[in-house]
C-alpha cells in the first residue's frame, strides 16, 4: 500500500489542476482497493453542502450537479462526526439519503472518511461496493491515508484560485482572495498591485565556449560595474528613508559585486573558457544551491540576494536591462514579487510605496528588516499565491496578521480602510501623551522603555516618549555586515544608541544568535536550533567574540555612563559567573587604557524555564532581572510561534505564563533586585495591565505600541488592575483570559486602543 501510495501522491502532484487530481485520486483508489465505487465531495462552507465533484462508478453525469445538505445522508454524518463510517449496509442505516442521479443503489458497502485540512472540513471521501461487508482495517487506514494527502491539494487549490466548489448556476462567490503568509512589518495598506520579476534569467543560460577569453572578460567587467551603479543608485533612492546602519545591507551588495569576492570567480570560470553568461550562471548558482541546502532559515535566505546581484550582472550582460520611472508606479503601489529585495525596494519611489507582498521569505529576510525600519505593511511568505496575476489589481495587506486580500468587495475594503484611518487617528491623539508619565490615576509609576535594534528604532522611540531602552539587540548591526564588525565600529553603533537616549538606560544585550537569528559568515546548523547553541552559549564559547563586544560597549558609554549589560538564553548560575568574570576582564583592561569608566550594571534574560525556578541564585548575582516572554512562552508551551501549524497554540495569556510570571517578580523582589519585562507581551495595553499588577518594575515594548500602553496605565488605577489580575488568576484558559482582559478594558474606555481591532474571522470565507 505504501508505494501504491506513493505513486498516487506523485500523480497527483503532477495533475495541471484540481478536477484533474480529483479523478487521478478516485481512479487509483478504486483500483488500489479493488472496489467498485470511489467519489470525492467537496464541502462548500458557504451553502453548507457536500457537491459530487469526482467519481470513478457512479453516474459521472451527476458530477459538479449533485449535492447534499450538510444534514443529509451518510456524506454528511461523516463529515458531521469528522470520523470514518464504515457499515455493511448502506440502504439501512437510518441517515441513507438515495440520489437516484447518482445510480448508486445496489451498493450495499459504504466506507467514507473526512477530508480536513488545520481542522477545517474539506470533504468527505468513499468507496462503495456490491457486496454486503465491513472494508478491512487496512483498506480504512490507506483511504485516511489518502485523505489527508488529498486535503493539502484541496487546500492548495483553494488558495490558488484553481478551485471551483460549486456548479455556476449554484456559485455566489465573488472573485475575492484570501491568502496567508507569515506578518513580515505591522500595519494595514490598501493600494494596487504592482508585479516585479527578474530582468534576466539565470537559468535559461546555455554553455558556451568563449571565442575570446578577454573579450568576455572585459563584457563581464562592463556588467559588473553597471550593476555596482544600479545598486548605489537604488541605495541612494532609500537614503532618504533609512539611517546609515540599514544603508549598510547595501553595501552587502557591493561587498559581493567586489572584484575579490563574486566577481574574481566568475573571471576565473571565463579563464577556463567559458563565456561570461555561462560563466557567471555556475558561479551564482553554485552559491545559490550552497545556500539553499542549509538547515538555517536566515541563510538559505541570502540565496535570494546571491540570485538577484546575478540577475542584474546578467540583465546588463544582455542588454535587457528596463529603466522604470516615477510615472510607471500608482500612487499607491503595493509591490509583489516571488522573492523581493532590497534592491527591489529602491526601485519604487518611497512616497508611492504603501506595501510589499513576497511569495518566498519571512521576518527575518532582509526585506522585512528595511520593510519594518520604513513602516512599509509587509506580508512574506505567502506560499500559495499566484503572484503572476496581481498585477494592477486591487489589494490589502494585513501586516499584524500576516494576511492579503486581492479584488477585495466594497464591504471588506471599508472594513480595511476604517482600520487605517482608525490607526492614523489615534496616532494623531496619543501625539499629546509624548511628554506625560505613564502613571495611574491612583499615582503608581510604570516607565516605559522601549526595544530596538536599528538607530531608526531609536528616533522613533524618542518621538514617542520612551523613557529608555529595556533591550538593544546587538546582533542587528551584526546581521547588516558580511563580516564580525571590528571593535571600533561597534563602538560608534553602540554610541549612538547610548547618546540617543542619554541620561536615560539603555540596556544592551550581548550578541543572541542562533534559533532563528544567524549570521551568513558564521553559519550553526543544527538539527534543532531553538534548543541548541544560541545565547549566552555561543559567546562563552567565543570569547574573544564577547569580549571585543562588550570593550566596544565600555568604551561607547565614555561620559554617558547609562549603559546597561545583557545577558541572553541562562539556563544556570555557572553561566553567569563566567560572563561576569569575562566582563569584569574586559573593564579592567578599557581601565587600564585609560578610559574612566564605572562599571555597569549586568542583568540576565529568564528566557528559559530552568531559570525560572533559580530567579532567586541569579538575582543574587546581578543587578537586575528582565524576561524575555517571547521566548518563555515559546519553550513554557513547547510551541513554535512561526509554525503556521501550532502557531494559535502559542498563548501569552496561557495561565502557566501568567504564573511564571508572577513566580518571578515575586522571587526577584525577595532579593531587592529590579525586574522587568521586554518581550511582545509587554506591549500589548492588555499584558501591560497585568504586568503592572503583578509588580514589574518596568515594561519594554517596540516605539509603536508605547503610546497605547501609556494611554491605558494612564487611565485605570493600580488597585482596579490587580483586582482584574486576581480574578484571571482562577482561569484556567488563555483563550477566556484575553477575552476577558479585552472586555475589561473595552468597558473601561480603551476599545480603541487595543486593537487594531481586527476581527480574526475577517474574510476567512474567501478563496
Amino acid at each position: 500500500m505504501l508505494e501504491i501510495l506513493r505513486r498516487i501522491v506523485q500523480e497527483v502532484s503532477s495533475a495541471k489542476d484540481l478536477g484533474d487530481a480529483l479523478r487521478v485520486v478516485v481512479a487509483r483508489i478504486r483500483e488500489a482497493t479493488s472496489t467498485e465505487v470511489c467519489s470525492v465531495y467537496l464541502y462548500d462552507a458557504d451553502s453548507k453542502r457536500y457537491v459530487l465533484m469526482a467519481t470513478e462508478g457512479l453516474n459521472q453525469a451527476a458530477v459538479g450537479k449533485v449535492s447534499l445538505s450538510s444534514s443529509q445522508g451518510l456524506v454528511g454524518l461523516v463529515g458531521s462526526r469528522e470520523e470514518p463510517l464504515n457499515i455493511d449496509n448502506a440502504p439501512a442505516h437510518p441517515r441513507f439519503q438515495f440520489l437516484p442521479e447518482t445510480g448508486e443503489d445496489p451498493f450495499l458497502s459504504f466506507l467514507g472518511v473526512p477530508i480536513i485540512h488545520n481542522k477545517r472540513l474539506m470533504g468527505v471521501m468513499v468507496i462503495q461496493q456490491r457486496d454486503s461487508r465491513q472494508f478491512d482495517e487496512s483498506e480504512e487506514a490507506f483511504l485516511v491515508t489518502m485523505s489527508a494527502q488529498l486535503a493539502g491539494v484541496i487546500a492548495h487549490a483553494e488558495a490558488t484560485g484553481n478551485i471551483q466548489r460549486l456548479p455556476d448556476e449554484l456559485n455566489s462567490k465573488s472573485i475575492a482572495a484570501r491568502f496567508a503568509g507569515a506578518p513580515g512589518a505591522p500595519g494595514v495598506a490598501l493600494g494596487q498591485g504592482v508585479v516585479m520579476v527578474p530582468a534576466a534569467d539565470l537559468a535559461s543560460v546555455v554553455d558556451k565556449q568563449a571565442e575570446s577569453i578577454d573579450e568576455e572578460i572585459e563584457r563581464f567587467e562592463q556588467a559588473l560595474e553597471l550593476a555596482r551603479i544600479d545598486i548605489r543608485k537604488l541605495g541612494g533612492q532609500l537614503r532618504s528613508e533609512l539611517r546609515p546602519e540599514e544603508m549598510a545591507l547595501f553595501d552587502v551588495y557591493l561587498n559581493m559585486l567586489d572584484d575579490n569576492a563574486l566577481g574574481a570567480e566568475v573571471k576565473l570560470a571565463i579563464n577556463q573558457g567559458h563565456w561570461a553568461q555561462g560563466a557567471l550562471r555556475r558561479v551564482i548558482m553554485e552559491y545559490v544551491s550552497h545556500f539553499r541546502l542549509m538547515e538555517d532559515a536566515y541563510l538559505r535566505e541570502r540565496a535570494t540576494d546571491i540570485m538577484d546581484l546575478g540577475t542584474r550582472i546578467l540583465a546588463h550582460l544582455q542588454g535587457s536591462e528596463s529603466e522604470t520611472s516615477a510615472d510607471d508606479y500608482p500612487d499607491f503601489t503595493i509591490l509583489v514579487s516571488e522573492e523581493l529585495t532590497p534592491a527591489m525596494l529602491g526601485e519604487v519611489p518611497p512616497n508611492k510605496l504603501c506595501g510589499l507582498i513576497s511569495v518566498k521569505g519571512s521576518s527575518n529576510s532582509h526585506v522585512a528588516i528595511l520593510a519594518r525600519a520604513m513602516g512599509v505593511p509587509t506580508v512574506m511568505g505567502v506560499i500559495d499565491l499566484p503572484f503572476a496575476q496581481l498585477q494592477g489589481k486591487s489589494l490589502i495587506i494585513d501586516g499584524y496578521r500576516g494576511v492579503l486580500y486581492s479584488n477585495p468587495g466594497a464591504e471588506l475594503r471599508q472594513q480595511y480602510q476604517s482600520v487605517f484611518d482608525e490607526e492614523k487617528a489615534l496616532a494623531k491623539d496619543l501625539e499629546g501623551l509624548l511628554h506625560e508619565p505613564a502613571e495611574t490615576l491612583d499615582g503608581h509609576r510604570l516607565p516605559l522603555w522601549v526595544n530596538t535594534g536599528l538607530i531608526t528604532d531609536a528616533v522613533r522611540s524618542l518621538d514617542r516618549g520612551a523613557e529608555g531602552v529595556g533591550l538593544y539587540r546587538t546582533e542587528v548591526p551584526f546581521m547588516m555586515k558580511d563580516r564580525f564588525p571590528s571593535e571600533s565600529e561597534q563602538q560608534g553603533i553602540y554610541r549612538e544608541q547610548l547618546q540617543a537616549f542619554s541620561p536615560q538606560p539603555v540596556t544592551m544585550r550581548t550578541l543572541d544568535i542562533g534559533g532563528d537569528k544567524a549570521l551568513t559568515y558564521f553559519p550553526i546548523i543544527e538539527a534543532n536550533p531553538f534548543l541548541g547553541w544560541r545565547g549566552i552559549r555561543v559567546t562563552l564559547d567565543h570569547p574573544e567574540i564577547f569580549l571585543v563586544q562588550v570593550r566596544a560597549m565600555l568604551k561607547a558609554s565614555v561620559g554617558l555612563n547609562n549603559l546597561r549589560i545583557m545577558l541572553p538564553m541562562i539556563s544556570n548560575v555557572t553561566e553567569v559567573d563566567d560572563a561576569q568574570h569575562l566582563i569584569y576582564r574586559a573593564w579592567v583592561e578599557v581601565v587600564e587604557e585609560g578610559y574612566a569608566i564605572p562599571m555597569p550594571q549586568v542583568g540576565v534574560m529568564i528566557e528559559v524555564p530552568a531559570a525560572v525556578y533559580q530567579i532567586r541564585e541569579l538575582a543574587q548575582r546581578v543587578d537586575f532581572i528582565s524576561v524575555g516572554s517571547n521566548d518563555l512562552t515559546q519553550y513554557l508551551l513547547a510551541v513554535d510561534r512561526n509554525n503556521p501549524r501550532v502557531a494559535d497554540l502559542y498563548q501569552a495569556f496561557h495561565p502557566a505564563v501568567l504564573a511564571a510570571l508572577q513566580h518571578i517578580v515575586k522571587e526577584a523582589h525577595a532579593e531587592g533586585k529590579s525586574v522587568s519585562v521586554c518581550g511582545e507581551l509587554a506591549g500589548n495595553p492588555m499584558g501591560a495591565v497585568l504586568l503592572m499588577a503583578m509588580g514589574y518594575d518596568t515594561i519594554s515594548m517596540n516605539a509603536t505600541n508605547l503610546p497605547k500602553v501609556k494611554s491605558v496605565i494612564r487611565g485605570i488605577t493600580l488597585t482596579w488592575a490587580q483586582d482584574l489580575l486576581r480574578e484571571v488568576m482562577t482561569m484556567e484558559s488563555g483563550v477566556v483570559i484575553a477575552a476577558t482582559m479585552q472586555i475589561m478594558l473595552e468597558k473601561a474606555g480603551f476599545g480603541r486602543i487595543i486593537g487594531p481591532n481586527i476581527d480574526p474571522n475577517l474574510g476567512k470565507q474567501l478563496h
